[in-house]
């Protein structure tokens, strides 16, 4: 049976709540384990999940598949490794805002790769984007820390990665290619591991964060973003997903004592207004206006 339109909101509201949440406990965690191995056991469970849940599906595996698989997830490592080294060295509110900010730079990756021109919305979300990010990472010397300059590469990446994935998923299985990208993206990371690190001493509540994340925060909110989205317009989907970053905030200041200024809030206000003028063109209001006007019109 397909999944009501009412249901399908629910799973994004959801998807969008999971990974709200998912900085603060990453933020603790990659303090006792190391960024590689945290990293390598999530998209390992991931990747086993998927693979065991829709087993039936490998049948329909072939050698381009698995190059599409193995490029988006080459980038999701790279985006997930910049996004996660970042959050050691900043807050999980300003980590969870800075990297939204791919999804302001994915039409001028389009543009780049694929020569679609932005739109005017584009040109002006990533103008307010600007502002936001200067308002959130600039100090009194308009000078960037570390940790906000490697979440915003993070960002970047993550733009990279979904036009990839737009792309191959216009010919390949969306499941499939999400194993496998997770399989990938495994592989990066235990390498990168048994090069750059050494085996940790897992802290007692370390293993209870890793199954949150990889199970709850990686395969379970995917999957409710794909079903999800099966049935949600475009722009309600993005506007449900863009919230990942007010939650992101909103669990940094509950859990993790975040201090929220007025210059940070106006600069996650702008940043999330960037995010709706570049997913949605603030259709949901302009065509609340025109019922309005249509309405006092008769």
């Amino acid at each position: 049976m397909r999944m009501s339109p009412k249901l399908g909101r629910a799973a994004l509201f959801s998807a969008a709540l999971i990974w709200g949440s998912s900085f603060f406990v990453m933020k603790d965690a990659v303090a006792g384990v190391p960024v590689f191995l945290l990293l390598a056991i999530r998209f390992t469970v991931g990747c086993a999940l998927l693979g065991a849940i829709f087993w039936r599906k490998w049948r329909r595996c072939n050698p381009r598949l698995l190059l599409h698989g193995a490029v988006v997830g080459v980038l999701l490592f790279a985006a997930y490794t910049a996004q996660t080294y970042g959050l050691k060295e900043t807050t999980p509110g300003k980590n969870a805002f800075l990297t939204a900010v791919y999804c302001v730079l994915v039409p001028f990756v389009n543009w780049l790769l694929l020569r679609r021109r932005p739109t005017g919305w584009n040109w002006l979300a990533a103008v307010m984007c600007m502002g936001g990010i200067g308002l959130v990472s600039l100090d009194g010397r308009l000078s960037m820390n570390r940790g906000d300059a490697l979440t915003l590469l993070g960002g970047v990446f993550y733009a990279l990665h979904l036009v990839a994935v737009s792309r191959f998923g216009e010919e390949d299985d969306a499941v499939l290619l999400t194993t496998i990208q997770f399989g990938a993206s495994a592989l990066c990371c235990w390498l990168c591991h048994g090069l750059f690190e050494t085996a940790p001493v897992f802290p007692q509540n370390a293993w209870v964060e890793l199954i949150y994340l990889a199970v709850f925060a990686t395969t379970i909110a995917l999957l409710l973003q794909n079903v999800g989205q099966s049935v949600t317009p475009a722009a309600q989907a993005s506007i449900l997903l863009s919230l990942e970053s007010v939650f992101g905030v909103l669990f940094s200041v509950i859990c993790y004592g975040e201090k929220v200024t007025l210059r940070l809030l106006a600069g996650f206000g702008l940043i999330f207004l960037a995010v709706l003028a570049s997913e949605t063109q603030f259709s949901f209001l302009r065509r609340k206006c025109a019922q309005n006007i249509k309405t006092d019109g008769s």
